[in-house]
């Protein structure tokens, strides 16, 4: 009879020795996952247009030589092209790809007077820049039998008025997530991460840091008692571009503190 397993002792830095590249890693949601895999031993590679803001990141985190910035722009494949090979010459190798830049206001009016120039660009950005990334990732990636996780929203299941280009960039980011996760394992693992309500205020370069202007109804609507923080985010993602998740792929997970299950009445 074959005997059960021993148990396993647990890495205390599960990201130890793996080099994660994180676009629009200098603020918000991206900053909170960058922290994440810093912390948890990892080295990172943060891209982002704003110039400021990424190296503010290195001031503050003083962690040496295992975080590096490099400006990008998601849309242009040259750029992405430059930022990945920059990674390469820094670490040697690549481990993980957090796709996590895009537009963040979800809304662009009325859908008759959307213009074809702001639905390219919510386009472009969101879902082709994971495109792009994804991409010339992913040679590294495969010989590093490492992992992506794509950054996209709750609103790729749900939507308000008016938000049709976010939405459809979002929900296209799921459909993707799948499609890559089939296409590039099992070499590479692909997952989503869905948020809801996140709030970035403190997560900003430093002249644009605020407290939160949130108040107590904001966090009584969510069944997990509290609007959520770029933290949440990057402890999921840490999971997934582990090792601990090597048999979890192609799927998506909703971090919205409970919002998407809670029935609402008006």
């Amino acid at each position: 009879m074959p005997k059960t397993p021993a148990i396993t002792v647990h890495d205390a830095l599960p990201m130890r020795d793996r080099v994660v590249l994180i676009t629009g890693g200098a603020q918000g949601v991206g900053r909170g996952i960058a922290q994440a895999v810093l912390g948890a031993g990892g080295s990172v590679m943060i891209g982002d247009l704003d110039v400021d803001a990424g190296h503010a990141c290195l001031q503050e985190w003083q962690v040496g030589h295992r975080a590096a910035f490099h400006k990008l722009d998601v849309a242009r494949e040259a750029s992405v092209r430059r930022w990945v090979d920059a990674a390469l010459a820094r670490f040697g190798h690549i481990d993980g790809l957090v796709n996590n830049a895009g537009i963040a206001n979800p809304h662009q009016g009325p859908l008759h007077e959307l213009s074809l120039e702001t639905w390219n660009r919510y386009l472009g950005t969101n879902l082709t820049g994971a495109f792009l990334c994804s991409k010339h990732a992913l040679p590294s990636l495969a010989t590093a039998r490492g992992a992506i996780v794509n950054i996209a929203s709750t609103r790729a299941l749900q939507s308000e008025p008016d938000t049709e280009a976010y939405a459809a960039s979002k929900g296209g980011l799921v459909a993707l997530t799948h499609a890559m996760a089939v296409s590039a394992g099992p070499a590479v693992r692909v997952n989503a991460i869905l948020p809801g309500w996140i709030t970035t205020d403190a997560w900003q370069k430093p002249q644009a840091r605020q407290h939160p202007k949130l108040h107590r109804r904001d966090h009584a609507q969510h069944p997990a008692g509290r609007v959520g923080s770029p933290e949440d985010i990057g402890a999921l993602a840490v999971y997934l571009l582990g090792q601990q998740s090597s048999f979890v792929t192609g799927q998506h997970f909703v971090v919205d503190g409970g919002m998407t299950i809670k029935m609402q009445y008006v």
